[in-house]
């Protein structure tokens, strides 16, 4: 019992099970299969995202351009629509893609070759992702009815009581597990954040991984860009301002750790869950909109604050250790 209370994974799918529980008790509806589908339509995006900031964490690096990225690649994405609806709709997917993953791969390149700071780089290109919209845009943005149908239709659609985002991020949860767990590459990510040097001496190139992690960061992005701007019908400059706060936070209560090395797919999910639980419940409950924001950031703060307390290790007794010397000595 005490082996499953130490699993990180165990604790937070406990709590969210008791949370839901309680939270069912004051307001059935919420447990309501409709309510639950739509909770796991509008954190699906979250799922992803939060993926693709643990790889980046991984190597003891931060993406804070995660949401800047998502609002330029969904952004790409609505103009190929609005301009050429006679293309594939696979081919506008892939615009939002591959501009998300160049993107990755600019913060990448600069961060593992040209030795800048990931917190300092992504947060330059977050304020310039931003001013590339208004400027591809020229200022204005796209609405649904500049959109192609098949276009905005794709996330609306359902199988099996869940919409096409959720089985997206479902699929990309499943090989997210799999490179990290079975992939040389997957497995140097840890290590380079685990011991940059070790890693270094096993032969890692710790830059390749940099670029790598934050190319994967970038492609997800962009991935995710399409779906969102597809599924509210609208692109412009400051759609998911201030989400990859939320990205971060989802890594953080999932037990991806800060220093690097450290975190898993389930505890990843178990945290953007716990958020999309958090966010979808206040409104159910009938919370006044000024108390939401406040609540939710002292239910972010206070499971991270115990994360944070939980990833402490006992430190090595090298001082007691070396005075029992002393006394046994001659």
């Amino acid at each position: 019992m005490k082996a499953l209370l130490n699993n990180r994974e165990i604790v937070l799918a406990l709590i969210l099970l008791i949370g839901m529980a309680l939270i069912g008790a004051y307001q059935p509806a919420f447990l309501a299969w409709g309510n639950i589908s739509d909770m796991l339509t509008e954190t699906s995006v979250l799922f992803m995202m939060a993926l693709a900031q643990m790889v980046v964490i991984l190597t003891r690096g931060i993406d804070l351009s995660v949401a800047a990225n998502l609002a330029l690649s969904g952004m790409m994405a609505a103009l190929v629509s609005q301009y050429h609806p006679e293309v594939p709709l696979i081919l506008m997917i892939l615009a939002g893609i591959v501009t998300g993953l160049l993107l990755g791969m600019i913060n990448g390149a600069l961060i593992a070759y040209l030795g800048i700071p990931p917190i300092v780089m992504t947060l330059g290109t977050l304020a310039v992702f931003r001013g590339m919209i208004i400027i591809i845009a020229g200022g204005d943005q796209v609405n649904a009815s500049e959109m192609g149908v098949a276009f905005q239709a794709f996330p609306k659609q359902v199988w099996l009581g869940l919409t096409s985002p959720v089985w997206i991020a479902i699929a990309v949860a499943l090989l997210f597990w799999v490179f990290l767990s079975f992939t040389r590459a997957g497995r140097g990510l840890y290590a380079v954040g685990g011991n940059p040097v070790a890693a270094r001496y096993c032969g890692i190139d710790q830059r390749r991984q940099d670029l790598l992690a934050y190319s994967i960061s970038g492609a997800v992005a962009g991935l995710c860009g399409y779906l969102w701007v597809a599924r509210y019908g609208v692109a412009y400059s400051e759609i998911a301002s201030g989400y990859e706060l939320t990205v971060i936070a989802a890594c953080v209560i999932g037990g991806v750790s800060i220093g690097g090395g450290i975190g898993t797919v389930a505890g990843t999910l178990l945290g953007a869950l716990f958020l999309g639980i958090v966010m979808t419940a206040l409104p159910v409950m009938q919370i006044s909109p000024f108390w939401q924001m406040a609540i939710s950031g002292a239910v972010i703060l206070t499971a991270v604050v115990i994360n944070a307390r939980a990833e402490r290790r006992p430190d090595k007794l090298i001082l007691p250790e070396a005075r029992r010397l002393r006394r046994v000595a001659p």
